[in-house]
């Protein structure tokens, strides 16, 4: 029972340090300046702007979340979302809302 004691104490102390650390930062691969494939979208990625260019610039606040970035904004729902479909220090695909995949690149 004594060993017991400080190995829970040691448990408990790790996973309250775990629990109460900072949410991860946003995905640093994504934040940059892209542009898609064909040259009519410009997207760029801060670490809390989404601004897409497609002849009128669009500013959002978005997060991610697993393999999906939420759009909105100045915080209205509901979000717009675009998946990940590959992330590469070069390459953006992305799946927009109305299904269409558009490719980036640096």
């Amino acid at each position: 029972m004594k060993k017991f004691v400080p190995m829970f104490a040691a448990c408990a102390v790790t996973l309250m340090i775990y629990s109460c650390s900072s949410a991860p930062a946003p995905n640093k691969k994504l934040e940059g300046n892209w542009k898609s494939k064909d040259g009519s979208t410009k997207l760029s990625i801060t670490d809390k702007d989404f601004i897409m260019d497609d002849g009128q610039p669009s500013k959002e606040d978005y997060f991610v979340k697993n393999d999906t970035i939420y759009t909105s904004y100045q915080g209205s729902r509901p979000y717009t979302k675009f998946s990940i479909k590959e992330l590469t220090d070069t390459k953006l695909t992305l799946c927009y809302p109305d299904s269409d995949i558009v490719e980036f690149s640096r």
